[in-house]
């Protein structure tokens, strides 16, 4: 594309970009609200009615892990050819569908059936889509945009408590059926807010004013990238890279924890300490307000400071919640475990993909980040699954936490040694020529 057709930069009061954060805001609270943080309540309602194992029924639940692991070459090759909406639009249809589904089981390969079409539309519609969409439209502002995208997660914790409610009051059935509708009544039309990056729209990113013409970088389809334009990496050259695999294998430990913890920490306290699932389920909204610290600080530091020792640093308290979880359940114990989990993860999660588009640049990050959640995915199915499994074996939690604790605080060096690389090879000659 020439400068002379490039689409005219039009005047808004407000930058786009914020309108898809605002889009992934409510879409990200929807997942966290009526799948993650509510799946220890299926869990307790399923093993009660069929007489299914915890273990056997964390399988289900980590097929949402094993398929976004599988689909994530393929989603983020669709979303960097084809941009995120038509992905965000296939994936809550399915997601929602997948609950109407769910509603309706009765045998184990019906419940198995269910979550397939709940993990294929949960992960077309989930983090890789959202965070990839949100890293097009800032550059500058990146670490700020996504931290502030993820506050929507948090605010799912705020919901989670009327699905607790919902399953107590009317049975798990029919508050699987209404998330469906919530899931395909508002998933769909904020799907459609999303779009592929400033330029197809004829702005900059981070609302930055337009370029004199004769000064726009001009880059044609398959052409390396030009002085003065943001380095992109093309995959072979990002997975060669050492600072890929770190990354991905820190965000991996990072993932055991935040899988297992909203799998298994209610049925943990109901049994640890007699509560009730409705009682259990009031650490979300703990760490919720962790998390929403951990975001703001994020946002404020992410494009300040080093994002890869916020990042480390944000492992230590992920580690540490689940070895003092593992280990004390009083009240005083519980409110620190949910707000230094929430910290971490606040503070950590939206530095994932920030740091990857810092590092290997815009043009392929969606294939990039696709193969990084393939190797990222082990963590979120070995969480939940090992914590059922010695469930099952020992009658407690205790070993499993600990074990995913000290797994995490080891993992803290990773990041650490996760340095910037150098430009590619063929970068540099055409820097130097």
């Amino acid at each position: 594309m020439t400068s002379s057709s490039r689409p005219p930069a039009r005047r808004q009061r407000v930058f786009y970009g914020w309108w898809v954060v605002a889009s992934a805001m409510a879409t990200q609270m929807l997942h966290n609200s009526l799948l993650f943080l509510s799946q220890g309540l299926y869990l307790v309602e399923l093993e009660a009615a069929y007489r299914w194992s915890r273990g056997t029924i964390s399988w289900g639940f980590a097929m949402v892990r094993i398929e976004t692991g599988l689909l994530g070459p393929l989603q983020g090759w669709a979303v960097d050819r084809f941009g995120p909406r038509p992905v965000m639009l296939v994936g809550m249809s399915a997601f929602g569908l997948g609950f109407m589904g769910l509603s309706a089981v009765h045998t184990l390969w019906g419940f198995f059936a269910a979550m397939a079409v709940i993990a294929i539309g949960s992960s077309l519609a989930g983090f890789l889509t959202v965070q990839t969409a949100i890293a097009q439209w800032f550059v500058r502002k990146r670490s700020r945009a996504i931290s502030l995208s993820s506050m929507g997660y948090s605010a799912g914790a705020l919901v989670a408590p009327l699905v607790a409610w919902s399953v107590a009051s009317n049975g798990w059935r029919p508050t699987a059926f209404a998330s469906g509708v919530v899931l395909l009544a508002l998933g769909i039309p904020l799907a459609m807010l999303y779009r592929r990056n400033p330029e197809s729209m004829g702005l900059r990113p981070d609302g930055d004013p337009p370029l004199p013409q004769d000064d726009a970088p001009v880059r044609e389809a398959g052409a390396p990238p030009v002085r003065g334009a943001e380095t992109d990496f093309r995959v072979g050259e990002a997975m060669r890279d050492r600072a890929f695999w770190f990354i991905a294998a820190g965000h991996g430990m990072a993932l055991l924890v935040v899988a297992a913890v909203p799998a298994h920490i209610v049925p943990h306290l109901m049994e640890r300490n007699g509560w009730s699932a409705g009682t259990a389920s009031l650490v979300f909204p703990g760490i919720m307000v962790g998390q929403v610290t951990g975001q703001l600080a994020g946002a404020a530091l992410g494009d300040r400071l080093s994002k890869r020792m916020l990042a480390a640093g944000a492992m230590l308290g992920h580690g540490g919640a689940m070895l003092l979880l593992a280990y004390a359940t009083s009240v005083p114990a519980v409110v620190a475990v949910t707000l230094l989990h929430g910290v971490a993860w606040g503070m950590r999660g939206p530095l994932m993909m920030a740091i990857r588009a810092d590092y290997y640049g815009r043009r392929y990050l969606g294939t990039i980040s696709g193969w990084a959640s393939s190797l990222t995915m082990g963590g979120s199915i070995i969480g939940p699954v090992l914590a059922g499994v010695f469930h099952d074996r020992y009658g407690n939690y205790t070993l499993a936490f600990a074990i995913i604790g000290a797994a995490t605080l080891v993992s803290t060096v990773l990041f650490m040694a996760a340095r910037r690389p150098p430009a590619p090879a063929r970068v540099r000659a055409l820097n130097e020529g």
